[in-house]
């Protein structure tokens, strides 16, 4: 196997280790921990850019006839919310101890949060349908804004969050990240067909710009789980449960997209979650404590794409 066919198997791996690794080096030797806290800031403002430009390089293959909803699309909304009532519901039954309930909104967030924008990358790469999931992920935002203001504040009783308010920042997340590089990669196919199409010939251009954000990524979730307050099992607990709602969402995902000949896109569909809103949410409007948990839920869900991938480019087809 060349060294170049062992890159593109395992890319996602070796982004996350490569992010691990850095953070680590700069966090605990010494003659680099002065060079980490400069370079630190400058990495987290490219991540929206590097998403912009991914989203962009990925939009540019979409076409427009894949953009039309499907019934999936609908079915996979009304689990996700029936699960996200359910963890309202086990919150409300054994919330009375304070380290369960904090477990259980780290889950709940999981459950809850909208699919990721950055989902279509990985999607293409599996051989799913990018204009699919891009209609997905609009509706799963509406869907999110239309039920957050219900259920938060049943977890957290002072959670003041208004319809409003829900809904402004799901315009501001799918406005910045979904609809301004939607709109100039369909403008560009007119206006600049040649750039189009020199972009197009390098199919794994979004991709690439992905594992590079996945490194930055990484080593951000490492910071904050080495920086938690929280020690002992309630840390590890935090860590790993999101492990198990990560596989349920993916593989459920799969199991209702086989009844529509779309099981790639439909797991990632469900599997795949903008953590950065969850983390938002969650650190505003719930336990802040609980936010590892979506943090943690980043490593685990590109570990199982990283999985994906690797079949993929090894047999030719997605297995789960």
């Amino acid at each position: 196997m060349g060294l170049k066919t062992l890159v593109k198997q395992n890319a996602l791996f070796i982004s996350m280790a490569f992010g691990a690794l850095v953070y680590e080096s700069f966090a605990h030797i010494s003659f680099l921990r002065d060079s980490g806290e400069i370079l630190g800031p400058y990495l987290k403002d490219w991540l929206p850019i590097g998403l912009f430009l991914l989203l962009y390089a990925t939009f540019c293959k979409i076409r427009i006839s894949e953009m039309k909803p499907r019934v999936w699309h609908f079915v996979i909304q009304l689990v996700r919310t029936g699960i996200s009532a359910f963890m309202v519901l086990l919150i409300l039954l054994f919330g009375d101890n304070a380290d369960v309930k904090l477990v259980l909104e780290g889950m709940f967030i999981c459950f809850i949060c909208p699919t990721a924008a950055a989902v279509v990358v990985v999607t293409e790469k599996l051989g799913g349908s990018i204009g699919s999931l891009t209609t997905f992920t609009i509706i799963a935002n509406i869907v999110t804004m239309l039920i957050i203001p219900f259920f938060f504040p049943i977890v957290e009783r002072g959670a003041d969050i208004t319809f409003f308010s829900a809904m402004l920042l799901v315009l501001r997340n799918v406005t910045a990240v979904l609809v301004a590089p939607l709109f100039l990669a369909l403008l560009s196919r007119h206006i600049i067909p040649n750039l189009v199409n020199r972009l197009n010939k390098h199919k794994d251009l979004g991709f690439y710009i992905w594992c590079f954000n996945l490194s930055i990524i990484t080593g951000i979730t490492m910071h904050n789980i080495e920086r938690s307050s929280i020690t002992g099992w309630v840390l590890w607990v935090l860590m790993m449960a999101p492990l198990g709602v990560c596989l349920l969402q993916f593989g459920l995902g799969k199991l209702i997209g086989k009844r529509w000949n779309d099981s790639i896109s439909a797991g990632q569909a469900l599997g795949q979650k903008n953590t950065v809103v969850g983390i938002w949410l969650t650190l505003t409007f719930l336990n802040p404590l609980a936010a590892i948990s979506p943090g943690a839920y980043v490593l685990w869900q590109n570990l199982v794409n990283g999985w994906q991938i690797w079949y993929k480019e090894k047999h030719g087809h997605v297995k789960w």
